[in-house]
């Protein structure tokens, strides 16, 4: 939600949080608004499930050889299909579980206007980010004179924070903040700036990672022992790790806490960003890709022997090399050889689309394109419409984020599946309603995604622990690729594990 990188982040006060989570559990009563429909649209946990659980699949229709597989068809899947391309190899496979891919890139459409399910935003990329750079040339977002296209970046307002009453300009809380905080607002920025030098926090992280202690506690303790303890500051650090990972500050290693904030240049006003989220970035992507991709394709077992059987309902694949861009954790449901992942584990999320059929009405102030709530156990809502070039906007789609931080992974994936649609329709509009009264009287649909495994955690060891790096850099034959192998689920991470998968995969087939 917040652009990642920017100094500061999330802390709350936990004891109206769970005065507002009751209040959504038991139900109160509704005020009179206007009928809302609506449906919750995902359905791929079934497919997860079927692996998890040991079911059998139906024997594959026929038989294909191609010499590499691709399984999976999100960022990581996508990334290494164009970088095959790139190299002029044509003969490989991306097969997709769901009817379409993109992953957590995907993107849906109604009359109003198209709108993300989950990543929304591309930071502009460093100057030495070679590969998002070479991708956002390819695609008219980088120029000739070395600027960013000026319709793609993000438009003004950009940012804003309900708080106290009222908006302001800004996600950092800056209303009625007082003196000690913006004290330690500069201590922290000075932090940061210090990290950032060292030059250990890059995009992507191998091209600066070392040895560091900080990979050994958590964001919280790193601003305890700073003595940063501003419940206004503690609450922006905060939001930024649930932002970035789905974890609380006091979950999430101060490493990974401290690369969101001190990983980016800050040379260009940004982000980039689009009706459809980073599904404008998979749109370029199939343009290329489309012939390759195989769809409700999800791979039920691999087996390596003299070739490597990649075994869907649809075909039986003979390869020469599979990789694996789906997430890592899968790879022992349908590999016997595949290595530990116990390590992993991942944050579920969930999103919704609301339908607006007119904007809430507002004094002195109007949506920016992230809208943050402070105190609110949501990541607040984008606007879909937000670059839009209109003079006058009365309907639009706002996309709104849940991070389930809070509570055991296992525990949120059980409670994500349990909770009907009705439910998070209630959830929605009670937190909105605290920042727009009449929001019932303007939603007319809204839509809900689950995402049992939507990012890989960074909690404290996992960065800079020999088990991610001996993960990373598995397999032969099969190559891992999907971004849970950096711990930081972002697109440029998940981009640099496809290549760099790619490019082993034509090493082994010798036209490295």
């Amino acid at each position: 939600m917040a652009h990642r990188g920017r100094p500061l982040s999330q802390a709350r006060n936990s004891s109206s949080r769970r005065r507002f989570l009751s209040a959504a559990l038991i139900g109160l009563p509704a005020k009179a608004e206007r009928k809302v429909a609506g449906r919750i649209v995902d359905d791929s946990h079934l497919f997860g499930h079927r692996l998890r659980d040991r079911q059998k699949f139906a024997a594959p229709k026929r038989e294909a050889k191609v010499p590499v597989v691709i399984a999976g068809g999100g960022m990581a899947g996508l990334s290494a299909g164009w970088r095959l391309l790139k190299r002029g190899f044509r003969d490989f496979v991306i097969l997709e579980m769901e009817t379409e891919p993109g992953g957590n890139s995907r993107w849906g459409k109604n009359e109003i206007s198209e709108y993300p399910w989950a990543a929304h935003y591309l930071p502009i990329p460093n100057r030495n980010a070679s590969l998002v750079r070479e991708l956002c040339r390819e695609m008219g977002l980088l120029q000739e004179d070395g600027h960013f296209a000026e319709r793609h970046l993000c438009h003004s307002p950009q940012e804003r924070l309900f708080i106290h009453g009222r908006w302001q300009d800004g996600i950092e809380p800056e209303s009625g903040v007082g003196k000690e905080t913006r004290e330690q607002y500069r201590r922290f920025e000075e932090l940061i700036r210090e990290a950032a030098a060292t030059g250990q926090f890059t995009v992507p992280m191998e091209d600066g990672l070392k040895p560091s202690a900080l990979d050994s506690v958590s964001m919280d303790q790193w601003l305890r022992q700073n003595r940063l303890d501003s419940p206004f500051l503690r609450w922006y650090v905060n939001y930024a790790t649930r932002d970035d990972y789905g974890l609380l500050a006091g979950q999430t290693s101060a490493w990974a806490g401290i690369h969101y904030f001190a990983a980016r240049e800050h040379e260009d006003r940004g982000p980039l960003v689009w009706p459809e989220g980073n599904g404008f970035i998979v749109k370029h992507l199939l343009k290329q890709l489309r012939p390759y991709i195989r769809p409700s394709s999800m791979v039920f077992r691999i087996e390596d022997g003299r070739t490597i059987r990649v075994l869907t309902e649809q075909a039986d694949y003979r390869a020469q090399c599979v990789i694996w861009a789906a997430p890592t954790f899968l790879l022992p449901y349908v590999f016997e050889g595949a290595p530990d992942t116990g390590g992993l584990t991942y944050s579920p999320w969930w999103t919704a689309n609301l339908t607006l059929q007119r904007l809430p009405k507002e004094q002195y102030t109007q949506p920016a394109w992230d809208n943050v709530i402070y105190d609110s156990p949501s990541l607040g809502y984008v606007v879909a419409t937000h670059q839009s070039l209109r003079t006058h906007i009365d309907k639009s789609v706002w996309t709104y984020y849940f991070a389930m931080a809070e509570g055991s992974p296992e525990q949120n994936r059980k409670l994500l599946l349990e909770r009907d649609w009705a439910y998070y329709r209630d959830f929605v509009l009670r937190d909105l309603e605290r920042a727009h009264p009449d929001i019932r009287e303007c939603v007319s649909h809204i839509d809900v995604m689950r995402i049992g495994h939507a990012m890989a955690r960074p909690t404290p060891g996992r960065i800079l622990g020999e088990a991610r790096r001996r993960l990373a850099d598995w397999g032969a034959g099969i190559v891992p690729a999907n971004s849970d192998l950096s711990g930081l689920s972002i697109f440029e991470e998940a981009q640099y594990r496809g290549v760099r998968a790619a490019d082993r995969a034509l090493r082994r087939l010798g036209k490295g």
